[in-house]
């Protein structure tokens, strides 16, 4: 992941790759090990990310893949997914 602090106009971007992809519906993120292998990463790892991310300002996440963008309040969107995935893992 790297964090683009003049992203978004200013308002911070998270450009994620592939660990923490953008889903479908454009407003959430998932987490996986392992594309490939369709290995899911586990729950201390999320965790992890999470601690990490939190101190950071954005606005926008920019996904991996064509168009897999979060354009607005991307910060919530990541911090409801990580609650989203834990508790579907657990």
């Amino acid at each position: 992941m790297l964090h683009w602090r003049a992203g978004a106009e200013g308002r911070g971007a998270l450009l994620t790759g592939d660990i923490a992809t953008v889903a479908m519906d454009r407003r959430s993120v998932s987490f996986m090990y392992s594309y490939p292998n369709y290995i899911p990463l586990n729950a201390q790892a999320v965790r992890r990310i999470a601690d990490i991310v939190e101190p950071l300002a954005f606005d926008r996440i920019y996904g991996a893949w064509w168009g897999r963008n979060i354009g607005t309040d991307a910060k919530a969107a990541f911090n409801a997914s990580v609650r989203r995935y834990l508790s579907a893992i657990s």
